[in-house]
């Protein structure tokens, strides 16, 4: 069935992307928003929109009911989630099935036996994917978790089953901590997914995080396109995202690839997803299966040339796979950097208002994914992420200089953003010489970084430009003026 129609239950960078990909297929996009995402970018860029509801998360993008209400009164062929949200919802992809409208992405059964940690887990186990020593039976008190977690010996993770993102996460380091540790994730795991059971895993002191993008489609065939490098995290949330891994040699990059395609096999995989793996030595474990489109997609695109989002919705629509394993090539190195409204001098607490002023040093080996322009606003409803710079270079030292020369050219106006952090963290020796974990921000960033000191010199300019830019925007209401004197800076 072609789509004519599709419907996009999400917000910001990510629709603007699938709008994007939907102009190019001549697809008509129907976009479900907020009350608050009213006269956004994405907003003004889809071809038709509708309101599901007010700000509040569960009362719009996370409501099943109003997703589903303005689809079929829009009459949508078909609903793309994005990332986020409903996204790995099978509850959602059953409900757009049975409403005979396609789910672009994998089959609800899918989503529920990978999203249950434990289930997808023992599929793993059977498929013969390696997977991190452990503990998944069905005793989840408290002083049944207790044995296991002496049996594994520490330091033991405790996980979640329902979910990921960090919550319902906790580190036994000893006997003393056991019950506090568990009835915490127990806590966090129920208020998060509202299912308390948790299972655990030997924790890997510093490994790397590496996935695997793979593609399924309705007629059996699986392909991977190569693997991304994730390892720097804050507080298990990606920062900056970069492709191919250097960390690995032909090898082991046959065996990883092999096994997400395993893995996805064993799952009856279609549309897009990522295999996740936890990378120590020459070791690799299996993490979990992200079943939906990543955030960090493009760095895939870049060394690859091919449209993620264009494929997912041909694969949706029940066409085969456009290439075969063979046909899919890594060419050079692109690195991403997410950008956020926050203060990077402030630990990255999150800044809102209106960007006053936006401006972005294009170029061809330069790629700029966001969700905003000069006039939008940065809301407290959602996340901070506004968007994405992507770069690409024949080498990754010359992917790094690139993205070095983007975050110094980027102006934003009015809001605060992490470009100084960014700028930190790509120059910092470990990242240079990619040998960065995922403890790599706990150790080096966890508290942000420290504001310049200027000079009085370098303090008066800063205000005589302050008042100029608030001089050349003061046709703006009062609550857009004021935050110039920090919010550009990028030092």
């Amino acid at each position: 069935m072609k789509i004519k129609r599709l419907g996009i239950a999400n917000r910001g960078e990510v629709a603007v992307r699938i709008i994007q990909a939907c102009k190019s297929l001549g697809i008509t996009s129907v976009l479900l928003h907020s009350e608050a995402d009213e006269k956004s970018l994405a907003y003004r860029m889809a071809d038709e929109t509708i309101c599901i509801g007010p700000a509040a998360r569960n009362e719009s993008y996370l409501s099943i009911d109003a997703n589903i209400r303005a689809a079929k009164e829009k009459r949508v062929d078909a609903i793309h989630p994005g990332f986020g949200f409903l996204s790995e919802n099978a509850a959602f992809a059953e409900r757009v099935t049975k409403e005979k409208m396609i789910f672009v992405g994998p089959r609800a059964e899918t989503i529920k036996q990978l999203g249950d940690k434990i289930s997808a887990k023992d599929l793993m186990n059977k498929a013969g994917v390696p997977t991190i020593p452990g503990y998944q039976g069905e005793k989840n008190d408290i002083e049944s978790l207790k044995k296991e977690i002496i049996k594994i010996g520490f330091p033991v993770l405790v996980k979640a089953a329902a979910g990921g993102g960090g919550r319902g996460m906790k580190v036994v380091r000893n006997k003393d901590e056991i019950e506090e540790m568990v009835a915490s994730a127990k806590r966090e795991a129920i208020e998060a997914f509202g299912d308390d059971r948790v299972f655990l895993e030997k924790y890997l002191e510093k490994p790397k995080h590496i996935e695997f993008q793979i593609f399924g489609d309705t007629h059996g065939n699986v392909i991977h396109l190569f693997e991304r490098e994730c390892s720097v995290q804050r507080r298990h949330q990606k920062i900056v995202e970069e492709a191919p891994s250097v960390s690995l040699t032909d090898v082991l990059r046959s065996k990883m690839a092999e096994a997400a395609v395993t893995a996805a096999r064993s799952a009856n995989y279609v549309g897009a997803g990522t295999v996740e793996f936890l990378l120590e030595g020459d070791s690799f474990y299996f993490l979990e299966v992200n079943t939906r489109l990543q955030v960090e997609h493009p760095v895939t695109e870049l060394i690859t040339g091919i449209d993620l989002v264009q494929m997912q919705i041909k694969i949706a629509e029940g066409e085969k796979l456009p290439y075969s394993q063979k046909q899919v090539v890594s060419r050079g190195h692109s690195i991403e950097c997410r950008l956020y409204a926050e203060d990077a001098y402030q630990g990255g607490i999150p800044s809102t208002g209106k960007v006053l002023y936006q401006k972005f040093p294009v170029g061809p080996k330069r790629r700029f994914d966001f969700g905003l322009e000069a006039g939008d606003e940065v809301t407290p409803f959602y996340d901070s992420m506004i968007g994405k710079l992507i770069v690409y270079g024949e080498s990754r030292e010359n992917a790094i200089n690139e993205m070095l020369k983007v975050l110094d050219d980027t102006v934003i106006f009015g809001i605060k953003t992490n470009i100084p952090y960014l700028k930190k963290i790509l120059q910092h020796e470990e990242f240079i010489a990619s040998t960065m974990t995922t403890k790599f921000i706990e150790t080096y960033f966890a508290e942000g970084i420290e504001a310049p000191i200027l000079t009085e010199q370098q303090e008066k300019q800063l205000q005589i430009l302050s008042s100029q830019i608030q001089s050349t925007y003061q046709g703006e209401s009062s609550s857009q003026k004021g935050p110039f004197s920090e919010g550009w800076r990028n030092t």
